[in-house]
């Protein structure tokens, strides 16, 4: 029989090099394999489906399933997944020194919509009473000013009540930031006053490892942000192929934690890559990257809570509605 051809892509990860360079194969399967920057993956999907298998942001995922419109049905891979207390900035001369203080304060970041902000409104409401209408909302670039075309998605919030506005045409986040004009800002990558040392400018979070250990240990929850999506055709036409994909995801996982136990020669570039692993170990489990819709169910449904309290879904999806049939 001949092999089905695959393409896929998703960013550049020690978890999926085995599948890229070729050591881990998928069974009945000839696999191209592209590695693509995250984000211009996702825009590019957006336009068309343009791979069979995909990298996806799961929360624009699960929102085009709600709404019947996904080109892609996922398998639980999760290739990107991160605890965000780390995120947020603030100014230390606005008072701001717990989450509950971010009420009724302006506050940036790049884009309203992205599982990052779904995830941290969720954690806010969730852990500190702090609701995303609580918030005054300001969008923009983070380094280089927004072009016009991104502006013009700052429209109605998805639900009523929140402020949302763009920030001054040329200006940055990190320089309103730095000046004092907004207040706090929800950023994955530091802003570069952050960075530079500027006066009044830290993380709200500053042993954020700690705070984020703990969350995890009160509520369970690992946050997922991308998914791996199959398209819709493959999945109809061969239906035994989603189940031989997530178990090759698996095993190129697999190859990147048994890196983690060589000692011998480390296979990572840190001195003491053994303790960093035990050490989160203890925190996470044994396996510290899971796969799997019952390993992940609480962070998949919490997601999804969280998709629906925020408005950008009629109904609160439910976890079984989202992936593919496997065995």
């Amino acid at each position: 029989m001949t092999d089905i051809p695959l393409t896929i892509a998703s960013g550049s990860y020690d978890r999926t090099r085995a599948l890229k360079e070729g050591s881990v194969r998928i069974d009945g399967c000839a696999v191209t394999y592209t590695n693509v920057e995250p984000n211009e993956l996702f825009k590019r999907n957006l336009r068309s489906p343009e791979f069979d298998v995909s990298e996806m942001s799961f929360s624009t995922y699960i929102v085009q399933r709600e709404q019947g419109n996904a080109a892609y049905t996922a398998i639980p891979v999760f290739l990107s997944r991160a605890f965000r207390h780390s995120a947020i900035f603030v100014r230390t001369d606005r008072g701001i020194e717990t989450p509950a203080d971010l009420k009724g304060k302006r506050v940036g970041t790049p884009e309203y919509f992205t599982t990052m902000l779904v995830w941290m409104r969720g954690l806010l409401a969730d852990e500190y009473d702090v609701k995303p209408s609580d918030l005054r909302w300001r969008l923009g670039g983070l380094q280089q000013p927004a072009k016009e075309s991104v502006k013009e998605t700052v429209s109605h919030a998805p639900t009523p009540g929140i402020e949302i506005e763009a920030i001054p045409s040329g200006t940055t986040l990190s320089g309103m930031l730095e000046e004092g004009e907004i207040d706090a800002l929800f950023s994955a990558r530091p802003p570069s006053c952050f960075e530079r040392g500027v006066a009044h400018v830290t993380r709200l979070f500053p042993d954020y490892r700690s705070a984020e250990q703990a969350y995890y240990r009160t509520t369970g929850i690992y946050p997922v942000m991308h998914a791996v999506g199959i398209r819709n055709n493959l999945v109809e036409k061969y239906p035994h192929v989603p189940q031989a994909i997530y178990d090759a995801f698996l095993r190129a996982k697999q190859a990147a934690l048994a890196d983690l136990e060589r000692l011998a020669a480390f296979a990572i570039t840190l001195p003491w890559v053994e303790a960093e692993y035990r050490a989160t170990q203890a925190v996470l489990g044994p396996d510290i990257w899971p796969y799997g819709i019952e390993q992940n169910r609480k962070a998949v449904d919490t997601l999804c809570r969280y998709l629906h309290e925020q408005g950008f879904t009629r109904r609160r999806v439910l976890v079984e509605d989202l992936f593919a049939p496997m065995s």
